[in-house]
């Protein structure tokens, strides 16, 4: 990538997705990668960048798509729900599913098919048993609106609302293994790796994920 006055330029990943800056930690260099849910590829075009990856994403919005075609990524359209079961068995090294897990209509079979096409997944997710979101069920009795999930309930995209905790009963559900995980608090920063999970369930407001199967 190319600045103005021609001089090469290392791409970052956008300031406001804290857990785009954990994933790309998470994500070893020179791997085969597919992103889903790529959005506009920036975390694309900063892991095939900096880290070296073969990097493929796919991504249900035309205008996602574009973008990332703009930036000479390879990205195709597509709904994770539906057209992941066409990749075969194994076919990446990581498969990174960022803030999508909610939107999905079928989240559990997402993630059977995140593990089956790639030896490794990295999940991350809003934590809906944070503080603040039970607190605004308390004092309001409304759905809550907060700065990660800031959409009212008509017209949120985010159908299956989890917890961390939640999400690692679906991960030992389905025979997963966690290998690695980071909360973040509400200022993007991580918390102590050795509290409890209901530590993390009460004061992370987002979580990074890296599973594999087991055996």
């Amino acid at each position: 990538m190319l600045d103005a006055s021609g001089i090469s330029k290392i791409p970052t990943v956008p300031e406001a997705r804290v857990d785009l800056a954990v994933v790309a930690e998470l994500v070893p260099a020179g791997v085969r990668l597919l992103d889903v849910g790529c959005g506009d590829g920036s975390l694309l075009e900063y892991l095939a960048a900096v880290k070296g990856i073969d990097g493929r994403g796919i991504e249900l919005s035309q205008k996602g798509v574009n973008a990332g075609v703009a930036r000479g990524l390879s990205v195709i359209q597509g709904d994770a729900d539906t057209d992941l079961a066409t990749y075969p068995d194994g076919a990446f090294d990581y498969v990174v599913l960022s803030q999508t897990i909610q939107a999905t209509t079928h989240p559990r079979r997402v993630l059977e098919q995140l593990l089956r096409i790639g030896r490794r997944a990295v999940v991350s997710l809003p934590n809906f048993g944070h503080w603040r979101i039970r607190w605004q069920f308390l004092l309001f009795g409304r759905m809550p609106v907060t700065e990660d999930l800031p959409y009212s309930w008509y017209d949120t995209p985010n159908i299956h609302f989890c917890t961390i905790r939640d999400f690692v009963e679906l991960a030992k559900e389905i025979d997963a293994d966690i290998e690695k995980a980071i909360a973040l608090d509400a200022w993007g920063r991580k918390l102590s790796f050795n509290a409890p999970w209901w530590f993390w369930n009460l004061f992370g407001e987002q979580a990074v994920f890296v599973l594999k199967r087991k055996g």
